[in-house]
């Protein structure tokens, strides 16, 4: 991840647009090195009205260092609920709800860490997120698992005791699979699918330079998993780098009304086809940290959905997320 300016951040302030609205912050992280859980609390103290969080896995960093393999992973939830209980008395319950990895791909062996999970957060795991990203282009490389990664005889197995505990699964792709989601929704309509950062529509290595190519092919996966009432979307992520938006770079940060210019031909075809009971906004802090502070994008966000009904945005701010993830 970039490195987070907070001097550069400094340069654009704002006072929170309508205060008062009750937000679930439907995705962020913790991480042991730069983003400590005081690093988050000082973020959202910036006046927007943060009742809870979820806490989605991030890294190997607190994992178990003994043990078998598969189980040490909880290593990050004990951590995460470490971390939110210790600050106990803050007005925001951070990580309400905890999203969690495990190898889905381990067959009935996935089922003991899962619940070992579900042991490890006094009742606050809601499911898992196993990143899937693929693309064979070098440039993308990095964040490459396999080819076809969500067509994975044993993966979908996995997926099958998810169900079976009343766990989602958070799906992080790229725009290029969104089809491929789509076929996992049909395949498993009993599964809640919760697509990450609307389903990542990139904009470099080969898509440098190509966004409206990019966002009408996007759009069309998008409007595909509309038919698919277990898939549900987080609206977020168009500020890290591999989205290829400008934000970082300029010499000042941008507002709220630029952000919410860029992001919302995307924000709002989201709403529009899967409606707002179906979509939940999400700061994805700190990776998106590095394009806008915490304050300012939630007013982006606000500035967005104005035009909505109360009913719309009460469940975009928070009541999707607080009902997909039980809170």
């Amino acid at each position: 991840m970039p490195r987070v300016r907070e001097e550069w951040l400094a340069l654009t302030i704002e006072e929170p647009v309508d205060p008062g609205a009750p937000i679930c912050d439907a995705h962020h992280h913790l991480l042991s090195e730069g983003y400590s859980i005081d690093d988050f609390l000082r973020d959202i103290a910036g006046g927007h009205n943060i009742e809870s969080t979820v806490h989605v896995e991030s890294d190997d960093t607190h994992y178990r260092t003994s043990g078998p393999e598969a189980l040490r992973p909880v290593g990050e939830t004990e951590y995460v609920l470490a971390q939110a209980e210790s600050r106990g008395a803050a007005k925001t319950e951070v990580a309400a709800a905890v999203v969690g990895f495990a190898d889905l791909t381990l067959g009935s062996s996935v089922d003991q860490v899962l619940e070992a999970h579900i042991e490890a957060s006094r009742g606050r795991f809601r499911g898992v997120r196993q990143s899937k990203t693929w693309h064979d282009s070098p440039d993308l490389i990095s964040w490459a698992t396999e080819p076809k990664p969500l067509s994975n005889r044993r993966f979908r197995e996995g997926l099958q005791f998810l169900e079976g505990h009343g766990l989602s699964f958070d799906a992080w792709v790229f725009h290029t699979q969104l089809e491929e989601v789509a076929d996992l929704a049909a395949a498993l309509p009993e599964l809640t699918i919760i697509l990450n950062h609307i389903g990542g529509p990139l904009g470099v290595g080969p898509y440098a330079g190509r966004r409206e190519e990019v966002h009408e092919e996007w759009k069309r996966g998008i409007a595909g998993l509309a038919p698919f009432p277990n898939v549900v979307v987080k609206l977020g992520g168009l500020g890290m780098p591999m989205c290829g938006f400008p934000w970082r770079k300029a010499p000042v940060p941008p507002s709220s009304t630029e952000l919410a210019e860029g992001m919302a031909p995307y924000y709002l075809w989201c709403i529009d086809q899967l409606t707002a009971d179906r979509c939940m906004f999400e700061s994805n802090f700190p990776a998106d940290k590095v394009s806008s502070s915490y304050t300012v994008l939630w007013n982006a966000f606000k500035h967005m959905i104005a035009g909505l009904s109360d009913e719309a945005r009460t469940s975009l701010l928070h009541g999707t997320a607080a009902r997909v993830y039980r809170l």
